[in-house]
Order: C-alpha cells, then structure tokens, then sequence
C-alpha cells in the first residue's frame, strides 16, 4: 500500500519537488494577472511559456540550454510545463475559459496552501498518469506502482544506480544495444523520472564515465511524505 501524508505549508522538504514548485507559480501567475492567455490549440501562449521556462528552475533544464537554439518556445517543447497544464485542468484547478486559463476557487485556495497542493497534485501525476504518453516512446515498463516504489524505497536508501534497479525488476538484459536499451528507456521515462519530477528521487550523473552512470537516491521528501509496507526493512539512519 501507498500512503502519502500530508505536510504542514511551511514543511522544507517541499521544496524538493519541482513539479510542486511549478504548480504554485503557474497558480500564483494566474491569480496575480488574472488568467493566462491560451493559443487556438488551448495550450499556453508563449509569453506565459517563455516565462515558465525562465521561474521554473527545472532540473537539468536550465533556461539557457532552452533557449540555445530556439528564442521562442511553445508549450509542447516544455514538456514539465505541458503535463502540468495538464494536471491543473484535470484537478479542476484551473480551467478554460474564453480563451484564457482561469483559476478556480479551489485552485485559489491551494495556491496558499503548498502542503495541500502537493497532497492534491503529486499522488494523482505519480500514480494515475499515464507517464507513457508524453514520453519519447510508446513503450510501457512491465509492473505496478505499489512493487517498484517498495523496492526503491530499499534499494535507493544509501544510493543506487538507474541500471541497477533496472536490473532489480527485470534482470540484465542479453543486449543492451537492442531491446534491452528500450526497455530500461521505458523504466527510467514511466517509473523513476515521474518519481524524480514529483520530487521523491534525484539524480547525479557522472559525465565522465562511459556509459554515463547516473546514480539515483531518495530525497529527504521521500521519507518524510511516504509510508510503504516495507519501510520496517530499512537500515536505520544515524544523523551526526
């Protein structure tokens, strides 16, 4: 079973999610300008985008790298910013309205209440998203929610790398350059990169290495916001 409590507005571990971080901005852009305009498609314009691109302070995205190569960029070339768009709708957060992304009057309350918000927003994206479908490919990973983050949650408790608990689910491929490259793709986009944007993983890469390594830990949010049936196996943590 997975249980997410509920933290206090002012908890610090919050901070760890970027997908908190960019709700709360979005929600406080909104409220502060009154609506966001919306392109025929319904997807944000690109002044809202451009400025999502510059405040959000994605991980691993910065806005310089956006920008390199594109001055301007539409809602779909953000993907963070398209699945939260997304989520506020979808949540009743927000709405559609005459051309204009509009705050409702939950959405206005939660804006205030960051605990509230995540206790709202991160559960549903992590658990009830189909995270195949703004991903690179198709493919779907083989498992259930309840299993992979009970066994992250003992595997990544001191540090772990992305090919290991790859390899935990499903074994080591018999060839990495051909299906088995899929298939760890599919694992990392639909189970530990949801888990990274929602703040519960991060990550650290050692550039220098080939094949780049990327080693994954928990963050302190994990363990203050998750409760899973086999916490009770975990080593215990000693702060100095």
């Amino acid at each position: 079973m997975i249980e997410f409590r509920t933290l206090a507005d002012d908890h610090p571990d919050l901070a760890h999610s970027p997908l908190l971080r960019g709700a709360l901005l979005t929600l406080h852009y909104a409220q502060e300008q009154g609506s966001i305009g919306l392109t025929q498609t319904k997807a944000f314009k690109r002044v809202f985008v451009h400025w999502a691109v510059e405040n959000f302070d994605w991980p691993g995205q910065s806005a310089e790298e956006i920008f390199r190569y594109n001055k301007m960029i539409n809602e779909y070339e953000f993907p963070p910013l398209e699945v939260l768009h997304f989520l506020l709708i979808s949540l009743r957060l927000g709405r559609h309205f005459k051309g204009e992304f509009r705050l409702t009057k939950r959405g206005a309350e939660l804006a205030q209440a960051p605990g509230r918000l995540f206790a709202e927003l991160i559960p549903y994206f992590v658990l009830q998203v189909d995270h195949a479908s703004y991903a690179r490919f198709d493919d779907r990973p083989f498992g259930k929610w309840d299993i992979w983050m009970n066994v992250i949650n003992v595997e990544a408790d001191q540090g772990t790398t992305e090919v290991a608990l790859f390899e935990a689910f499903y074994g080591e491929p018999q060839d990495w350059h051909a299906a088995g490259w899929r298939e760890k793709a599919a694992f990392s986009s639909c189970v530990l990169r949801p888990l990274m944007w929602a703040g519960l993983l991060t990550d650290a890469r050692e550039d220098n290495s080939d094949p780049k390594v990327c080693h994954v830990f928990k963050t302190s949010l994990w363990r203050s916001v998750l409760t899973l049936d086999i916490d009770d196996m975990l080593r215990p943590r000693f702060v100095q």
